[in-house]
């Protein structure tokens, strides 16, 4: 596969009206298990091929934020609170699941506010919010934080992990490690930051990019934008999710976000060290980093040598040619966050794809 992604695909006919072949990339995983779901992939023309990126936020978290979260799990009078796909995702010794049946006290929250009613509650115990998401979550993690300095918690800190999508679709057009000729852009990412930033992604690369939603439909209307820019040889970025998705995204949200956060250079699974690709709190609110304040010592990051997971998230090779896809590795007995998470490419192709 990987060969044939390199390759120059061959050209074709189709319903959708586009006379060229293409590699088409989601860059979310809610679209690749939609994709996956309801048989889009069967649905294109001869030639259309669909590829997952890196759009799964507990899939692109690295080996060392997990070693740092069991780190801090495992001290005393210690609370490790997380969203669900967390707890099962593989450190280099051990995961939160496994901490939580040997006694660590982690928790699963839906919601980061949880956190901070936790730490409300218990004011005798160090509450850590482990904090994963793209742009998506970022904001609602910024309100937290600023409730606590409000409530003037002292037992409250985050683990900061969040990711910043377009460098990312940067660095893959950049790497030219597969061919990409558009890119199907998250539409919960561009409800907050709005289509600029992926237009401007189209006009440096000449790229097509197209919002969508995540209904059938919404997904197919952003394919047929995608096919039919590359059959025009435009290369602009176009919104096919209008109903929720601004030019400018949602001030308020971003306003937040950035009070609280600053760009980062940050390290992906994968992908390795992108520039300006994460966020970390500011000096104001360094006190509720949980990094500065525990000192803990972490072993070298070591993920499973057979797990292909870095290579699904780049596009190199579809989840089933995984040595160990559906062998050692399935949604029971997980070896990769691809199959861990419920936005992984891997955990979609194993439910809808067998």
């Amino acid at each position: 596969m990987d060969k044939v992604l390199r390759e120059e695909p061959e050209a074709h006919g189709g319903p959708l009206g586009c006379r060229r072949a293409a590699n088409l990339m989601e860059v979310c995983g809610t679209h690749s298990h939609a994709i996956a779901q309801y048989g889009i992939k069967q649905l294109l023309p001869q030639g259309v091929r669909l590829i997952s990126g890196p759009g799964c936020p507990v899939c692109v978290t690295p080996v060392e934020i997990i070693d740092l979260a069991l780190a801090i799990a495992r001290l005393p009078q210690t609370t490790v609170t997380t969203f669900g796909d967390m707890v099962r995702v593989p450190g280099t010794d051990s995961t939160l699941s496994r901490e939580k049946a040997l006694g660590r006290d982690v928790r699963i929250v839906y919601s980061p506010m949880a956190a901070v009613e936790t730490a409300v509650e218990e004011p005798d115990r160090q509450v850590v919010f482990i904090a994963v998401g793209f742009e998506t979550t970022a904001p609602m993690v910024a309100a937290c934080i600023l409730e606590a300095e409000r409530l003037g918690l002292s037992n409250f800190s985050i683990i900061a992990a969040h990711k910043i999508i377009p460098p990312a679709m940067r660095a893959l057009l950049q790497s030219g490690e597969v061919r990409i000729d558009g890119f199907l852009c998250p539409g919960h990412v561009a409800t907050v930051i709005g289509l600029t930033p992926f237009a401007r992604i189209a006009s440096e690369f000449g790229l097509p990019c197209v919002v969508s939603g995540f209904e059938p439909e919404d997904i197919i209307a952003g394919l047929r934008g995608l096919l039919r820019q590359i059959d025009d040889a435009e290369g602009r970025g176009e919104n096919a999710y209008q109903r929720c998705v601004k030019d400018k995204g949602n001030p308020r949200a971003l306003a937040t976000t950035d009070q609280v956060f600053e760009a980062t250079d940050a390290n992906w699974r994968g992908l390795g060290q992108i520039p300006l690709s994460g966020l970390r709190l500011r000096w104001a609110y360094s006190r509720f980093d949980a990094e500065r304040r525990f000192d803990v010592e972490l072993p070298t990051p070591r993920e499973h040598p057979g797990c292909s997971c870095g290579s699904v998230l780049r596009g190199l090779v579809q989840p089933a040619e995984c040595p160990l896809f559906g062998a050692a590795c399935t949604p029971t007995t997980p070896v990769g966050p691809c199959m861990v998470s419920s936005e992984g490419a891997c955990a979609a192709a194993y439910r809808y794809e067998q």
